[in-house]
């Protein structure tokens, strides 16, 4: 399974402290506890399928505290990630509000459109907020434990253990890692791939006066090193505008450097932040898109990430094992429009593998193992396809 070292918390709790050894419960070995850390978009469909498929003790831990709001917007899903939300009882209406499959590339000459290309998206557009409400409102009552973040990995009496903020511990026979790009799970179990900043930013927003006629994927491309899409969302649009910066004009502009400001709320948009977009959009776009920039309150922004392609995806802790999965175990950048399609696909195939081992008692190292060796190249080209586009794109200051 690739690798074999594991770097968790060396510490293992002694007996009568938090997550010390206590017997474990009368139950099946083929009845694994399963802990899943992360509670966005992949957690959950984790969840819910090893529920579906007859996995009895699943527990979801989220860091966010339930009163904390979260937010995301557009994103794309292709038909092998629809069909696995479809087995979940998801009808598709309830996630895409808009049915086109066209993407309009749209070549900008002097802020006016200059030639248009058109493409079918094999998939649907869809938002990180619609589908984590189809998901997360479908999880039984007791599975989410919110306010919950992770701070250790330990093994204890042959089982990995998880510690959190306050001194909870709780064990499991798997841990599941599906906790993001900043994922506290690569540091503990992968800690040598550390993220590193692309040269570009993502600025982000959602505005209630999108043109008249939006209906489909729009991507406007003025020259290289910009990029703006729009694209139709429930109550408006949703646009993307890329634009390069260095790392210490992202620091400036967000109030912290993008490796550890990886997400910029709305409250760290600086008014210097908002007048270079401002600027960028009368430079390069054509009238009417920069007037949906202009108008557009809200505002956020990502910083765009690589990552050295994983190179395993399966940790033995103890008798157990953990597992790194979506943008945990690989983020990449948002060109590559696998981002959430890797993490649904790599969960159907988990759960697959844990299923031989509920139902039919298969060995799980050699489940997952299969697992890996089925979903890690998928993990790796994706890592290594986005520099190829930002590059093509001119997007990125070296």
């Amino acid at each position: 399974m690739g690798r074999q070292h594991q770097k968790v918390d060396p510490a293992s709790p002694r007996p009568g402290e938090p997550g010390g050894c206590v017997p474990p419960p009368l139950v099946s070995s083929c009845q694994p506890a399963v802990a899943v850390v992360g509670g966005s978009l992949t957690g959950p469909v984790v969840a819910l399928l090893l529920i579906q498929a007859g996995f009895e003790r699943v527990a979801v831990y989220e860091a966010v505290p339930a009163a904390a709001s979260q937010g995301g917007g557009l994103i794309t899903l292709e038909h092998s990630a629809l069909d696995i939300v479809d087995r979940l009882g998801i009808p598709q209406e309830e996630f895409v509000k808009f049915d086109s499959e066209t993407i309009i590339q749209i070549s900008v000459r002097d802020r006016r459109p200059a030639g248009t290309v058109r493409r079918v998206y094999p998939g649907r557009f869809s938002t990180w907020t619609l589908l984590h409400r189809a998901l997360t409102g479908r999880l039984p009552a007791g599975v989410v434990h919110t306010g919950a973040r992770v701070t250790g990995l330990a093994d204890a009496c042959g089982r990995p253990v998880l510690r959190f903020a306050g001194g909870r511990s709780e064990s499991a026979d798997l841990v599941v890692f599906a906790d993001g790009r900043s994922s506290t799970g690569r540091r503990l179990l992968d800690g040598g791939r550390r993220l590193r900043y692309a040269g570009y930013v993502a600025h982000r927003g959602d505005t209630p006066t999108p043109p008249a006629d939006l209906a489909d994927f729009l991507r406007f491309e003025p020259c290289p090193g910009v990029q703006f899409n729009l694209a139709p969302v429930p109550g408006g649009g949703d646009w993307t505008f890329y634009l390069n910066a260095t790392a210490a004009e992202y620091a400036e502009r967000f109030g912290a450097p993008p490796h550890r400001r990886t997400f910029a709320l709305p409250r760290h948009v600086t008014p210097a932040a908002r007048a270079q977009v401002d600027e960028a959009a009368e430079q390069h776009l054509p009238a009417e898109q920069a007037a949906v920039v202009h108008t557009t309150t809200t505002r956020m922004a990502v910083p765009v990430l690589d990552i050295d392609p994983p190179t395993t995806m399966v940790w033995p802790v103890g008798g157990g094992h953990a597992v790194l999965l979506g943008d945990a175990l690989a983020p990449v950048r948002p060109h590559t429009a696998r981002g959430a399609n890797n993490g649904i696909e790599q969960a159907a195939g988990l759960v697959a593998a844990l299923t031989q081992h509920r139902k039919y008692r298969a060995d799980v190292g050699g489940a997952l193992a299969g697992w890996q060796r089925r979903h890690l190249p998928a993990a790796v080209a994706s890592v290594r396809l986005g520099p190829v586009i930002g590059g093509r794109l001119g997007l990125g200051i070296q």
